[in-house]
């Protein structure tokens, strides 16, 4: 089975979010109270979602923190699988 890969939720908040709103990044990152650079990074998939703009989304009431945060950590862990697995050696009680 193939899984496709999640957004990032970058592009969520830019195509779901901000043109829905007809809100330029500009005004979206004064609103939010962040650089114009930060949020641009974030919405090209450039820098992930933090935990400090997770809340700052919900305080906005653009979805909840969690929500932000899940979607991150499922594309960073579909890009981590993606990769490949790393050479690991199971972790099991010393003889």
């Amino acid at each position: 089975m193939v899984m496709k890969t999640p957004v990032h939720p970058g592009t969520v908040l830019r195509e779901d979010v901000l043109a829905e709103l007809g809100l330029s990044v500009g005004e979206t990152a004064e609103r939010l109270g962040v650089s114009r650079v930060t949020l641009s990074r974030v919405l090209h998939a450039h820098a992930r979602v933090s935990p400090n703009l997770a809340v700052r989304l919900e305080e906005a009431g653009v979805g909840t923190a969690r929500a932000w945060l899940a979607m991150q950590t499922a594309y960073d862990l579909a890009r981590e699988r993606a990769a490949g697995v790393p050479k690991v050696t199971k972790l099991e009680p010393v003889a």
